[in-house]
């Protein structure tokens, strides 16, 4: 593997058209998603020896910033970096370069543009969102013209045809934005994903996470979310929210056993206290929904609330599902009324709330 490298020094582009580079970036990708970040930093540093201030690198290097800070909020001491290495990477990806260089600048352009996306979606700063948004557009509709280069094209392919018209129904917010663009096919972007996740480079995970979500809080086909967050989960082990994401779709298809089985195998074996505090709140559910102890669930639902709270924002859906069970339980009529304004108001998707 190293040998090919030797000729690669100082060469900017077309590391995705070489086997063995694409080998070094798909085992990085690997140990970014399974939160082996020592190793994940090793296999870049030697990408970026072979070809240094490529634009993947930086990529590749934001996406370890966001996974090993996860989940990354406004106030992360890691939120400047992150943001200066991935508009460091748009910078590179629109300097000159070559035509043969086209697709693959064009992936990493469009990869740091996502991550961004993510970071500011999640933590609701929509001031951020709009202008990217609107900067991406153009990168977005070139993408559908490089499908044939790489399979990861498919995943922003997809998700466009998707999110253009399914955005607008759940966030009225992105109405306004949306009729700028063209529609899209929800049915075609579902299909561009899936191929994405069976065939990419660098966004297999990503496509089955989209999948999964797609399919909780959009097509409310639980069944459905459940493979592929179990997928991602056998796929990446040490990763805490693909398992906080199986063990929540386990609950939605009333699968308590085998959650209630993962929960206690990891409670107590991952420091992340986001993860911890899902974890609480699940617990509530199970004493809400498997052992009908509802003083029990109440405690535990109101742990989760408070332990989830300090993530502002990025812990509004878990809290909301903490609120929608209290409201289930709770025995005064006007706390009830109270619980369930308040999951209604925080919660992104209203129907996913374990009610049933």
């Amino acid at each position: 593997m190293i040998s090919y490298c030797l000729t690669a020094l100082t060469v900017y582009g077309q590391m995705l058209n070489d086997s063995a580079s694409v080998t070094l970036v798909k085992k990085c990708v690997d140990d970014i998603y399974n939160f082996q970040f020592d190793s994940a930093r090793d296999v870049s540093q030697k990408i970026n020896h072979f070809f240094p201030q490529h634009p993947v690198v930086y990529l590749l290097n934001g996406m370890i910033m966001y996974w090993e800070n996860y989940p990354l909020i406004p106030s992360s001491p890691a939120r400047k970096d992150y943001e200066y290495t991935l508009q460091n990477c748009i910078r590179l990806c629109e300097s000159k370069h070559t035509p043969e260089d086209s697709a693959e600048y064009l992936l990493a352009n469009l990869g740091a543009r996502g991550m961004l996306l993510l970071f500011y979606f999640d933590n609701n700063l929509s001031k951020e969102v709009f202008p990217l948004v609107i900067s991406t557009y153009r990168y977005i509709r070139q993408s559908f013209e490089y499908t044939s280069h790489y399979f990861d094209f498919f995943y922003f392919t997809g998700l466009y045809n998707y999110s253009r018209e399914a955005f607008p129904e759940v966030y009225p917010v992105y109405k306004m934005v949306a009729f700028l663009f063209p529609k899209g096919n929800k049915e075609k972007g579902l299909r561009e994903i899936q191929t994405a996740a069976e065939n990419s480079i660098m966004l297999k995970a990503e496509s089955l996470s989209v999948l999964s979500e797609i399919y909780l809080s959009f097509e409310n086909n639980y069944q459905q979310a459940c493979i592929y967050s179990k997928s991602l989960h056998e796929m990446y082990p040490a990763n805490s929210q693909y398992l906080a994401d199986y063990i929540k779709n386990l609950l939605l298809v009333k699968k308590y056993d085998e959650a209630e089985g993962l929960v206690r195998s990891y409670e107590g074996k991952m420091g992340n206290p986001y993860f911890r505090a899902q974890l609480t709140i699940f617990k509530g559910i199970l004493y809400e929904k498997k052992y009908h102890s509802y003083t029990e669930a109440q405690d535990y639902y109101n742990k989760g609330v408070s332990d989830i709270s300090v993530f502002g924002n990025y812990g509004n859906e878990f809290a909301a599902y903490a609120y929608f069970g209290l409201s289930r339980i709770d025995d005064d009529k006007h706390s009830k009324e109270t619980f369930r304004k308040k999951a209604m108001e925080i919660a992104d998707y209203k129907n996913v709330n374990f009610d049933e």
